[in-house]
């Protein structure tokens, strides 16, 4: 189970750190460029881990119906808050899930059928923690490192693979573990425990959690036998981490040539193995 306090300690301060700050609106406009892509009105979509709700209420606006989902009460507050305040109740649904509840369901998949599973109780680990909320999902998204949460991805894989539709699309906004940008900055504040963190093979504690960095690689098996990779692409190669804002604030010029720059190259070799964030983007066998 992830600790929801994590992230209520975060909900009221988030948009102002993140979703509001000009790094944090480049990094998610180049997120909502693969969304208007892949997903069209009347689709719906599962959202996991949609903190404020910021990309539920964007799809939202395009006539996609939304269930968002997070763990913190705090975050699913705010969510609520905004929805309503956008007139958006009837596209978007907002639920309380936790992805490790998801992951554990995934990974007993693998050894029950579905006729032993309809005959669990609700207190069975195996039972579908979203069965009684969701209509069948056409996509699924999870942006800015939800999933760099869990530790079983392979569990998080065959869940989503039982909830979508066939053909359908995930797309999952994943920290990697090299980020030359995070090398830079802390290198040149003396802090090399911090500038390599991503690298630590037990991944990183924070608030209780555990957060950890697969590469690309590893997302790929982790999703293979089940999903086909489409795209990869670069969230914050060229552009910094959102905790340099001080440092973009005082080169607007320079920062926004450098996400014209990424926008082009975003897919290009090495960037997305580089970024803060990759975008990977499959579909469904």
């Amino acid at each position: 189970m992830l600790s929801a306090a994590a992230f209520d300690d975060s909900a009221a301060t988030y948009d102002d750190a993140f979703t509001e700050s000009t790094i944090g609106r480049l990094l998610r406009a180049a997120v909502w460029r693969r969304l208007d892509a892949q997903f069209r009105a009347g689709d719906r979509v599962l959202e996991l881990n949609c903190g404020t709700g910021a990309d539920a209420i964007h799809l939202a606006q395009r006539g996609v119906h939304v269930l968002a989902t997070d763990v913190s009460e705090a975050m699913l507050a705010v969510t609520r808050r905004k929805v309503a305040q956008a007139g958006m109740e009837e596209l978007v649904q907002v639920a309380k899930l936790d992805i490790a509840d998801l992951a554990a369901w995934g990974s007993s998949l693998r050894s029950e059928t579905r006729d032993q599973r309809s005959q669990d109780d609700d207190s069975s680990p195996s039972r579908d923690p979203i069965s009684d909320l969701r209509p069948p999902v056409s996509g699924l998204l999870s942006n800015f490192g939800g999933l760099n949460c869990v530790a079983d991805l392979a569990g998080v894989a065959q869940a989503l693979a039982g909830l979508l539709k066939p053909g359908g699309r995930a797309i999952l906004c994943i920290m990697g573990p090299l980020a030359p940008w995070e090398w830079a900055w802390y290198l040149r504040q003396g802090q090399a425990g911090k500038a390599f963190r991503r690298l630590r093979r037990d991944g990183v504690p924070w608030r209780g959690l555990t957060i950890r960095y697969p590469s690309i690689a590893a997302l790929r098996r982790a999703f293979a036998p089940m999903f086909t990779v489409q795209r990869v692409s670069a969230i914050g190669a060229l552009l910094p981490p959102s905790y340099v804002e001080p440092w973009a604030a005082r080169h607007p010029a320079l920062l926004a040539r450098l996400n014209r720059i990424e926008r082009r190259l975003e897919t290009a070799w090495p960037l997305p193995w580089l970024a803060d964030h990759y975008l990977i983007e499959m579909v469904l066998h």
